[in-house]
């Protein structure tokens, strides 16, 4: 017999989809109390997933008042916010209670998610994302340069602007679809295009899509390869879309993400506008539950 001294209850759902094996899978940990910052990054690159999340469960008071305190990995590096953990891990917290609205307490402070169970659909649920900062807008012979893509593959109408509604993205329209699929981008030229301006990630985007019901198709490529959707980026575009007029304010838009990988996610997103401010940055979508476990320490 093994004698593992700890047994991890964990759960995986594919956020951004209402079908199994679609979307963004997510590994959740119900009770990451007694793990060390050290074992929660090596649980993280064992799952080997966009991102990884640990619950700690506190006294209900505490967690009425604060939110439920939730801890966010990458397979590389903690984060202070994620749009899929966020929307997964508050699916997850729900599943037991079915309750109308689950507020999480992040490093990046509280994110409420909302549910909605209009009965002819899956569940919905929008998280509320905290309000966009926007960034240097960036030149676009030098991104060019940095991504190894051409000038003529840029969409010359609108601005690569950084936006951070917790995690800074780079969006960056390009011209065409065709342009989208066959993205190849110098991952090396990137980070060090990032070290010296206020990019991290680049959001590629595009107004041509596949889901003639969709508002922009996107694909976002980092150092864990390509992310099927991305939550936290989805608002920061949503944001950027409110200010240079690609949507209106208050109107809730479709973005398609992960279609190249084979893991199509529906991401729906809205912003309002206050005067010459973007606030209330809303990005939502459904989740499924597709795998329970234990973890063995």
């Amino acid at each position: 017999m093994h004698n593992w001294s700890r047994r991890l209850a964990m759960a995986q759902w594919d956020v951004f989809s209402a079908k199994p094996l679609e979307g963004n899978s997510l590994a959740v940990f119900f009770d990451g109390r007694g793990l060390s910052d050290a074992e929660m990054q090596a649980i993280a690159r064992e799952m080997n997933l966009s991102e990884t999340t640990f619950i700690f469960p506190r006294d209900k008071s505490v967690e009425d008042e604060r939110g439920v305190r939730v801890r966010i990995f990458t397979v590389q590096e903690e984060l202070p916010f994620a749009g899929h953990p966020t929307l997964g891990t508050a699916f997850a917290l729900r599943a037991g209670s079915g309750a109308g609205r689950i507020t999480l307490d992040l490093n990046v402070g509280k994110v409420p998610v909302q549910f909605d169970e209009a009965a002819a659909q899956p569940v919905f649920g929008e998280m509320t994302q905290i309000d966009p900062v926007f960034g240097a807008q960036h030149d676009r012979e030098a991104v060019a340069r940095a991504t190894g893509l051409r000038l003529e593959d840029f969409d010359g109408t609108l601005p690569i602007e950084t936006v951070s509604t917790g995690v800074p993205f780079t969006i960056t329209p390009l011209k065409s679809l065709e342009v989208i699929r066959n993205l190849r981008i110098d991952i090396h030229g990137v980070s060090e295009y990032a070290q010296r301006t206020d990019a991290k990630f680049f959001y590629f985007v595009v107004r041509e899509t596949v889901d003639p019901a969709a508002r922009l198709h996107a694909r976002m490529l980092f150092y864990n390869g390509e992310d099927p959707a991305t939550g936290s980026a989805a608002g920061c575009a949503a944001a950027w879309m409110v200010a240079h007029g690609v949507v209106k304010p208050d109107e809730r838009v479709l973005i398609e993400q992960g279609v190249e990988m084979q893991r199509p996610s529906r991401i729906f997103v809205r912003a309002s506008q206050n005067g010459n401010r973007i606030v209330n940055v809303r990005v939502g979508g459904n989740a499924v539950e597709v795998m329970r476990g234990e973890v063995f320490l």
